[in-house]
C-alpha cells in the first residue's frame, strides 16, 4: 500500500521535503498544506525586493503552486492551514482560509515545516499603523506600498540582526533616514564584540544612528508619523517603524500533539529528523538539532540547513536511511559596502560552554595590494589549544568574504586544524588572491601560536594585568600615528629601529607589543624572545583595537592607562 505524507509548510523544508520524496517514491501519497498564499518563495530575499534590488516580485518565486504541483504531483493545498495534529487516529485537521471548510486528511507520516514567526514583545503601540514585521510576501508587499506611496523620511528598525541590518539598507537606499535600536550594546548578536565593531563604524560612515543598549518601551502615534519611545527616556520619530527583533519556533501543532520540545521550545529531533512521535518528523526553524562541532542542542534558523534537514527526513520517511550530522551555522549577510560572515562557535559561545580555546585575528588584503582595488579582510579565528582544530570564524571586509568563509566552513567539516589551514593550496592570481590567501595568513599566525613562536594575546589581556608589569610597546612609524591614530599609554618605537634602542627598555617588564595589523608585531616578538625580553603581541594589532574601542565605547588600553594614573 502506497505511503500518505502530509507535510504541513512549505518554503524551504516542506517543499523540498515533497520533491525528495516524490524522487524516491512515485506512488507515494503526497499533499502539502500551507497556510499562504505561495508553497515557496525566496523570503531571504524580501529586504532586497522591499529596497529595490529586486525589482519584479514574481522573481521572489522560488516555484508556483501549479508547477510544482505538476512537475511532482503533489496534492498542494495553499491558503489553507492545518490547526491540530490527532496522532492516535493518524489525522490532521485543516481549515480552507477561501471556503472556511474545516476538514480531517488521514496520514501515514506527518512532516512539519513550520518554520519561526518574528517575534512579537508587548510594546504598546506595536499593532500601530506603520509598524511592520517581516517574514513573508504579503509582509514585504505591505512595507514596500509603505515606501512606494508614502516616500518616508525617517525610519526606526528595532533589532541588529541579520533581517535588521539588511532592512537598514535597504531602507537607506529608498531614502530613509535610520536609527537602530539594540537592546545589546552590539550589532549582529552572534558576532563577539570586536568583529561587531567592524560593522558598527561602517553603519556610522552610511549615517545611521545606532541607539545600542537601548530597549523600546512604548511606540505613540503623535499628530504626524510615529515615536518610537526608548527606555532611556529618548523619543526617536519615524514615518516607518520596522520590528526586528530576533524570531520563536512555531509550536503550537508540536505542542497539541504533545511532541518533546526544547527549553526554548523547539521541537526536539533526532539524527532521522523524527519526533518523540515516530510517525511525526519536523524540519527548519522550528526544530531543536545538534551543534556539529560541540554536539550540544541548538537551534539554526538558516535556510541551507532546512534544505538539508528536508530531504534527509524525505528519506527516512520513505525508507531510505540518512543521518543528520549537525550544523555548524555558517552565515553571511551584506551590509551596505561590506560582508560580515561567521561559522561555527563564536568566542562568546565557547564561553559559555566553558569549552578551552585560542585567537588569532589578522587583517588581509582581498588581493594582491599591488593590484587595484584590495579590500580589507578581518578575520577571527577560534582554534582548539590542545590539536589546533578550527573550532570557529568571524569575517568582515570588502569583497572575498564569502569564499574565505566557505573555505573555513569546508574545513570545520572535516574537522581540520590550523595547520592545515596554513598549508591548503588556494586559487591565486593578483585579482582574485594572494600567494597566502588570507586563509593561509590565518592558518599561519595561529599555527605559529601552536607551536610557541608566537604569544599572542587580546586587548582585553590588559585588564588581568597589574599596570606597573608591562609597556606598552607599538612598533608603527611615528608618520603611522599622525595618520591612524595612537594607544593610549603606548611607547613608540618603530619597528626598523628596535635592535638599536634594545636598551631604553626595561627588562624587569612584560613588553606587549603591537602594530597596525599583528605582523611587525610579531617580528618584534621574534627580535625580543631571542635577545631576552619577556614578550607577547597584541592579536590584529590596532586595526583590533579600534574595532573594539568602536564596541565598548572606551578601549581596554584607555581603561589600562586609567589604572595607572
Amino acid at each position: 500500500m502506497a505511503v500518505k505524507l502530509v507535510i504541513i509548510g512549505g518554503v524551504a523544508g516542506g517543499a523540498t521535503a515533497a520533491a525528495r520524496a516524490r524522487r524516491l517514491d512515485e506512488s507515494a501519497q503526497i499533499v502539502v498544506f500551507e497556510r499562504g498564499e505561495h508553497i515557496s518563495f525566496a523570503n531571504c530575499g524580501l529586504p532586497y525586493y522591499i529596497g529595490g534590488a529586486i525589482e519584479e516580485r514574481d522573481d521572489l518565486l522560488v516555484t508556483t503552486k501549479k508547477s510544482f504541483a505538476k512537475r511532482y504531483n503533489i496534492d498542494v493545498r495553499t491558503n489553507t492551514e492545518v490547526t491540530r495534529i490527532f496522532p492516535n487516529t493518524r489525522e490532521v485537521e485543516a481549515v480552507d482560509s477561501a471556503s472556511g471548510k474545516t476538514y480531517r486528511e488521514r496520514y501515514d507520516y506527518v512532516l512539519l515545516s513550520p518554520g519561526a514567526e518574528p517575534a512579537k514583545p508587548p510594546i504598546p503601540g506595536i499593532d500601530l499603523p506603520g509598524v511592520y514585521r517581516l517574514r513573508n510576501i504579503p509582509d514585504a508587499d505591505r512595507i514596500k506600498t509603505h515606501v512606494d506611496e508614502r516616500s518616508p523620511k525617517t525610519a526606526v528598525v528595532v533589532g541588529a540582526g541579520f533581517i535588521g541590518l539588511e532592512m537598514v539598507e535597504n531602507l537607506v537606499d529608498r531614502g530613509c533616514s535610520v536609527t537602530v535600536v539594540e537592546m545589546l550594546n552590539q550589532v549582529m548578536p552572534p558576532f563577539d564584540p570586536e568583529m561587531a565593531g567592524l560593522i558598527q563604524a561602517h553603519l556610522k560612515d552610511k549615517g545611521v544612528d545606532l541607539r545600542l543598549g537601548e530597549q523600546v518601551s512604548t511606540i505613540e502615534e503623535p499628530a504626524h508619523g510615529l515615536a518610537v519611545r526608548l527606555k532611556s527616556g529618548d523619543s526617536v520619530p519615524a514615518d516607518l517603524v520596522v520590528m526586528s527583533i530576533g524570531v520563536t519556533p512555531e509550536n503550537k501543532l508540536a505542542k497539541q500533539a504533545n511532541l518533546q520540545l526544547g527549553e526554548r521550545g523547539g521541537i526536539v529531533v533526532n539524527s532521522a529528523m523524527r519526533t518523540s512521535d515516530p510517525r511525526i518528523y519536523a524540519v527548519g526553524d522550528a526544530v531543536v538539532i545538534r551543534d556539529y562541532i560541540t554536539g550540544f542542542p541548538t537551534m539554526i534558523a538558516l535556510a541551507g540547513p532546512a534544505n538539508k534537514q528536508a530531504r534527509i527526513a524525505a528519506d527516512n520517511i520513505m525508507g531510505r536511511a540518512s543521518v543528520y550530522r549537525g550544523s555548524i551555522g555558517a552565515s553571511i549577510v551584506k551590509v551596505f559596502d561590506i560582508a560580515a560572515a561567521s561559522v561555527g562557535l563564536s568566542e562568546k559561545q565557547l564561553n559559555r560552554y566553558e569549552l578551552p580555546y585560542l585567537v588569532s585575528n589578522t587583517h588581509s588584503g582581498s588581493h594582491a595590494s599591488y593590484y587595484p582595488g584590495a579590500e580589507k579582510l578581518s578575520i577571527k579565528l577560534m582554534f582548539s589549544p590542545g590539536n589546533g582544530r578550527v573550532l570557529g570564524a568571524q569575517i568582515v571586509g570588502g569583497e572575498g568574504v564569502d569564499k574565505r568563509i566557505d573555505v573555513i566552513a569546508t574545513a570545520i567539516h572535516g574537522a581540520m586544524t590550523v595547520f592545515d589551514l596554513e598549508e591548503l593550496e588556494l586559487a591565486y592570481a593578483p585579482p582574485y588572491s594572494s600567494a597566502k590567501d588570507p586563509v593561509n595568513v590565518a592558518g599561519a599566525v595561529a599555527a605559529n601560536v601552536m607551536r610557541g613562536d608566537l604569544e599572542a594575546v587580546q586587548w582585553d589581556y590588559l585588564d588581568t594585568l597589574d599596570a606597573e608589569s608591562y609597556t606598552l610597546l607599538d612598533v608603527r612609524t611615528p608618520e603611522e600615528l599622525q595618520e591612524v591614530g595612537k594607544a593610549p599609554g603606548a611607547v613608540n618605537i618603530p619597528i626598523d629601529e628596535l635592535r638599536e634602542k634594545l636598551d631604553e627598555l626595561d627588562k624587569t617588564k612584560t613588553q606587549i607589543l603591537f602594530c597596525e595589523v599583528g605582523l611587525r608585531g610579531y617580528v618584534a616578538h621574534r627580535i625580543l624572545k631571542q635577545k631576552g625580553f619577556d614578550s607577547e603581541n597584541i592579536s590584529g594589532g590596532f586595526t583590533t583595537y579600534e574595532a573594539m574601542k568602536e564596541s565598548s565605547g572606551e578601549s581596554v588600553a584607555e581603561r589600562a592607562t586609567s589604572a595607572k594614573k
